[in-house]
């Protein structure tokens, strides 16, 4: 079944993450928001709303190296090679951060996690794979909004570091 985007008249971001987009001069893609009936919280029910390849959704993932959150931007098709992760910031140990940390750090519930516009300032990595297309969709603040963006302009945004961090195939 395909879904489609309501129209409201407004953007759908959440208010906060709609502020962070027009303070970065992101008003054209802000209107460019869509928002759906049905969550749009997986990578998978995402560019199923959205029509779009499964590698051209940018999942936002919190992770803590020794203790301190770090963001990944993932494409949707692909898994963070945590282990990647942990070399690439020098750290100790990296795991996924739980629920409260997200939100604590982010000031997003998970599943709605932009890749900018957060609460705190957080180390940001953008995997390679994310360059590979043209457009990208990410989550605008709520589980059931998208944005579209170019994907360098995502990692400009972001303050993102380009890396290689997706789990390879064995």
């Amino acid at each position: 079944m395909t879904t489609t985007a309501t129209d409201t008249g407004e953007s759908g971001a959440q208010p906060r993450f709609a502020e962070a987009m027009r303070v970065l001069g992101l008003d054209d893609v802000l209107t460019r928001t869509r928002r759906f009936p049905e969550a749009t919280r997986t990578a998978a029910e995402a560019a199923a709303a959205i029509g779009c390849e499964l590698s051209q959704i940018c999942k936002s993932l919190v992770f803590a190296a020794d203790g301190v959150p770090v963001l990944v931007l993932m494409d949707g098709a692909s898994r963070v090679d945590v282990e990647r992760v942990r070399e690439e910031l020098g750290a100790g140990k990296v795991t996924r951060a739980d629920a409260g940390v997200v939100r604590e750090t982010t000031g997003y519930a998970i599943g709605g996690v932009p890749p900018f516009g957060h609460r705190t300032r957080t180390r940001v990595l953008a995997d390679r794979s994310l360059l590979a297309h043209d457009v990208v969709w990410a989550a605008a603040g709520t589980p059931y909004t998208v944005f579209p963006i170019e994907p360098k302009a995502l990692v400009a945004h972001a303050g993102a570091a380009v890396v290689d961090v997706r789990e390879q195939p064995a």
